[in-house]
């Protein structure tokens, strides 16, 4: 057992024993999402780094919960390999860089732009190697897909928030980077960019990632413009580009080739969320994330939004005092709402950050904290149950 393993039980055994709980980070780069934790004592993860295995034929690597996620990525990107689901880098506040880890992307469980075509987080854990809440050392699952007879418990880890345990170790599924990649910037309404992705959502091409926005960088005036990423073999690629062309000028829009280069610097500021759409139009609004089934329609809604994942996820800015009307309009599409960042914190008006779960999701979730963390060492309340 190493020594930083070491201190990690000492703190978590203290904890216990003093009724303290603990918060959890890395490089703190996602401290805006989530409730307000109920805990000034940290656990660092940043000492816990490096790669424990790394096998490029076998697509699997297996790594310390404190490494950077740009490190992991770089190393991965020298066998011509990734991380398909596409984790945001965000920056901590006052950081030039972002410090995001990776065991920090395992239990937020956020994904970036190809989530809905490679998966997200959990999709892509094996096994992880964490402490749970009283002070014991558990392994879960290993480093192949069909492993778990039973219930997947590495897999519940992702998007926990560190609410279950601090994890140490993960074993993650890498994928081969695409041999050919196209964007395409289409300039088409809302309603009209929908019906396409729906569209091609249904058929056999190699559609990647999709994003919809007012543009106002690159356009003036600004446009609604519909980006899609495609990604695969060369041949599929190169035969869906006059076929999803023609399509967007049957429905009255033009298909334009982007630079790659370009490309792909703008798509990684969807993934961390660096476009100018995400740089808060008003101090008082919050960025709402709203998760839709991707068939759903416009939302009849008067605020600033952004659209992912096929139509699966909209980013609007809005008020607090919307929440009511956003996650009303919400269920009705069979989804959800939440506040993604807020413009405050600890205001006693201010609603749930995260859509009350059902009763029955709630017990389930209780007694997993219970049976992890009975001494609520790790329950700091980021995930609204305390």
């Amino acid at each position: 057992m190493s020594s930083v393993i070491e201190q990690f039980l000492t703190q978590i055994r203290h904890a216990m024993a003093n009724g303290h709980k603990l918060r959890i980070h890395g490089g703190n780069s996602k401290y805006f999402y989530g409730e307000a934790a109920a805990s000034a004592q940290v656990l660092d993860t940043r000492a816990h780094t490096g790669v424990v295995s790394y096998e490029p034929s076998e697509l699997v690597v297996t790594v310390r919960a404190g490494t950077p996620l740009s490190e992991l990525e770089a190393l991965l990107a020298e066998q011509g390999q990734c991380l398909a689901f596409e984790p945001p880098r965000y920056k901590a506040a006052n950081d030039q860089h972002s410090q995001a880890t990776v065991g920090g992307a395992v239990a937020c469980g956020l994904a970036g732009p190809a989530r809905a075509v490679a998966g997200g987080v959990r999709d892509h854990v094996l096994g992880v190697e964490m402490i749970n809440g009283k002070g014991e050392c558990l392994s879960f699952g290993g480093q192949v897909m069909k492993n778990v007879a039973g219930y997947d418990v590495s897999r519940v880890l992702a998007g926990s928030m560190g609410t279950l345990g601090l994890i140490t170790d993960v074993s993650l599924k890498v994928l081969p980077q695409a041999p050919a990649e196209v964007t395409l910037a289409c300039p088409l309404p809302q309603q009209v960019a929908l019906e396409l992705l729906h569209r091609w959502g249904a058929q056999p091409l190699p559609l990647n990632a999709s994003c919809w926005v007012k543009d106002s960088s690159s356009t003036q005036p600004a446009q609604d413009i519909l980006f899609v990423r495609l990604r695969g073999a060369v041949a599929a690629v190169n035969s869906a580009v006059p076929r999803m062309s023609a399509e967007v000028l049957a429905a009255g829009g033009v298909a334009s080739v982007m630079d790659t280069a370009q490309a792909s610097i703008d798509w990684s500021a969807c993934r961390d969320q660096s476009l100018s759409f995400f740089t808060s139009p008003a101090p008082d609004l919050a960025l709402w994330r709203l998760s839709l089934p991707p068939t759903a329609p416009v939302l009849a809604l008067p605020y600033s939004t952004l659209i992912e994942w096929q139509g699966a996820l909209r980013w609007l800015w809005a008020p607090l005092s919307a929440a009511d009307q956003l996650r009303a309009a919400a269920a009705q599409a069979g989804g959800h709402a939440t506040v993604f960042r807020s413009p405050v914190k600890a205001v006693s008006d201010m609603p749930n950050l995260f859509s009350p779960l059902p009763a029955v999701q709630q017990r389930i979730q209780r007694e997993l904290q219970k049976q992890f963390d009975p001494h609520g060492v790790f329950n700091t309340g980021r995930l609204g149950l305390i």
